[in-house]
């Protein structure tokens, strides 16, 4: 291939938001002037879920996984000097996608922008919140509905913006196989579809096909993920073609981005994971007929807080490295007529139609909600039991534990650390753009929203007035609850019990002997505090904590550290463990530990599980915490056998 006819590079891109709407626009700026080539923006969790800084469920969570964007003024700062005319820009935000869109069309108008052009991405995926991620607001059937409505939307107004990007990334992240990963992303993908044929004329249909967009997840399994993402390009033309009826090629292209793995990530030895990255990169970008269109890489730290600045040009230089140094887009796809790929290929494709057609026979994506969280969580135990037992080699973790201290671990910690100032200073800003507006305008637009919603309208219209108008984040979404209710989604922990797991006979033993000692069956209440919706640990631990015979209650994600201990204090837990991965561990178990001193469970051991860096592990056992686990205790029995001695009444000296 000459040099004239060498393929683009993907888009370059890096996922980023923190602290303040300000504090992110500078990052922004700054990796753009570094060579990044779109913007992929990380909201933090209120604004994913649809409340505004000051609310109680915010408390620790403002900045902490992202940007706060509560309204029109924290999208324009947000923005600011960066022309969204010629940007291509992601949002990775679901139930408040139709908001964060109006905001982000909002600010680009002020801009003076044609929005017809505006290039760029909402994830817009709710399926898959119930499933992973836990930012859900309503149910699923309106929220498919919504999503309906900003496609529809898009494809009149912003027609070169993508609406949806069926996301099975955070599949992968919850344990899913290849075979789910295609299989559940497939079938969001076809109830989108399902939902939007009746909206548009039936010559319009195939091009509104053309602009659903795929955001994938490529592991370790480099060989794997790579046929995985050939079986997604010919599942895709498949379902587009035989089920659709769409015709024209361009119209079936599968469109894709991808953040690889941060799943396989460690605490341990984390220096390694620059090698994870590179490698799981391959997999999207090696074979030219299944190359993401974008790629964005988490840095090498991800697995122990936020990255810095420096961290996340270490990730981008990769991907300029790739694209610009080897001859990588100069030759046609290596893979063609390999036949080991072709086998692959095939037995993915074989899996993923099973699966397919297994959800099809459930009422579709909608309709399979339960059955595909309860796969995933046994999924997910699956894999972790194959690394406990040394099936699966993690180096670093199950193999290769003794090394060096790494150097990139500086005076910092090697990540950066939200300042709790932040959050109050956010805080004040808000109440001031409430005091600054005219409540008249609020008032109407929220009727209108409202109204829209009640009476089954598009909603983009009114929330585009509504942002335009001052209206809040906590404000829309609470019209959207109020008109449509709110969700709690399965906790994937109650089905059948695992006899896979080794050494699971003296667990059960111990478990036994102390709840005789107790009188009753040790009871173990798990809650996730605060807003991080990320549950697969939780998931985990209630899974093997059930199936060593204790007496479990998780009820699930988003929840006050007041209901928690309400809980604990009704069920007369043993022990309560507290999972918490976005960075609020401190304030919201310093709240726990005090309701529950105040309502006379100071005996109550409290351990607490999540990304805490080892100061912070200082600070919680000085407030009273049992134990504190971090990513790198990997063995659940070793947790499990923790949780025995702690609700031990009489545990037996040692010799």
């Amino acid at each position: 291939m000459s040099q004239a006819q060498k393929d683009r590079p993907w888009l370059i891109r890096t996922y980023a938001g923190h602290s303040t709407a300000k504090a992110s626009n500078a990052l922004y700026r700054s990796n753009l002037a570094k060579g990044q080539t779109g913007l992929s923006v990380a909201f933090d969790l209120p604004t994913q879920t649809g409340y505004d800084s000051d609310h109680i469920l915010a408390r620790g969570e403002v900045g902490k996984v992202g940007v706060p964007v509560c309204h029109l003024g924290d999208m324009r700062t947000l923005f600011d000097e960066i022309p969204l005319e010629q940007m291509n820009t992601s949002m990775t935000i679901n139930a408040t996608a139709p908001w964060l869109l109006s905001l982000y069309i909002a600010v680009a108008e002020e801009q003076g922008a044609d929005v017809a052009k505006l290039q760029g991405t909402v994830q817009n995926d709710l399926i898959k919140e119930y499933l992973s991620r836990g930012t859900y607001v309503c149910p699923p059937k309106p929220s498919l509905k919504m999503i309906g409505d900003v496609a529809e939307y898009c494809y009149t107004n912003v027609p070169k913006w993508n609406p949806m990007n069926v996301c099975s990334y955070h599949l992968q992240e919850a344990g899913a196989t290849p075979e789910q990963e295609l299989s559940f992303a497939l079938a969001t993908a076809i109830a989108v579809l399902d939902e939007l044929q009746p909206r548009v004329p039936a010559e319009d249909f195939p091009a509104l096909c053309g602009r659903i967009s795929f955001f994938v997840n490529a592991g370790i399994r480099f060989v794997t993920e790579m046929c995985k993402m050939r079986a997604f390009v010919e599942l895709w033309d498949e379902i587009l073609q035989e089920r659709y009826g769409v015709e024209n090629p361009k119209f079936r292209r599968f469109r894709y981005g991808v953040q690889v793995n941060s799943l396989g990530l460690t605490e341990q030895q984390p220096e390694n994971n620059v090698y994870r990255i590179l490698i799981e990169m391959l997999a999207v970008t090696l074979s030219k007929r299944a190359r993401a269109r974008a790629v964005q890489l988490p840095a090498w730290n991800e697995a122990l807080g936020l990255p810095r600045p420096w961290d996340q040009q270490w990730s981008m230089r990769m991907q300029q490295i790739m694209a610009y140094e080897t001859d990588l887009l100069e030759y046609e796809d290596l893979f063609d007529g390999n036949p080991a790929v072709d086998r692959k290929v095939a037995e993915l494709k074989e899996g993923a139609r099973h699966e397919l057609a297994t959800l099809e026979s459930m009422d579709g994506a909608i309709g399979s909600i339960d059955y595909m969280k309860g796969r995933l969580v046994e999924s997910n135990a699956d894999r972790l039991n194959r690394i406990e037992a040394g099936e699966v080699v993690v180096v670093g973790v199950n193999k290769w534990q003794q090394g060096e201290v790494s150097p990139l671990m500086t005076g910092d910690g090697g990540i950066m650390v939200v300042d709790p100032a932040v959050e109050q200073e956010q805080v004040s800003r808000l109440q001031e753009w409430r005091d600054s507006r005219d409540q008249g305008e609020v008032d109407l637009a929220l009727a209108e929203l409202r109204s829209a919603a009640a009476v089954g309208k598009n909603i983009m219209p009114a929330s585009i007035q509504a942002a335009k108008a001052g209206v809040t984040t906590g404000e829309w979404a609470a019209q959207m609850r109020a008109v449509h209710g709110e969700y709690r989604g399965p906790t994937g922990v109650s089905g059948s019990q695992s006899n896979k797991t080794e050494g699971l006979d003296d667990l059960r033993n111990a478990v036994d002997l102390v709840s005789d000692k107790l009188g009753r069956r040790l009871k173990f209440v798990i809650g996730k505090p605060g807003l991080d919706g990320h549950s697969n640990g939780a998931e985990q631990i209630a899974f093997r904590a059930r199936d060593c015979g204790m007496d479990i209650t998780y009820d699930g994600i988003r929840l006050t550290p007041e209901e928690i201990v309400k809980t604990a204090k009704e069920q007369e837990a043993h022990v309560v463990g507290l999972s918490i991965l976005s960075g609020s561990h401190i304030p919201l178990v310093e709240d726990l530990v005090q309701r529950m001193k105040d309502a006379g469970l100071s005996g109550t051991p409290v351990i607490v599980g999540g990304i805490i860096p080892d100061d912070d592990a200082e600070r919680l056992l000085a407030m009273g915490v049992s134990r504190v686990y971090t990513p790198k205790d990997f063995e659940l029995n070793t947790i499990m056998h923790d949780i025995v001695v702690l609700a031990d009444p009489a545990p037996v000296a040692a010799e």
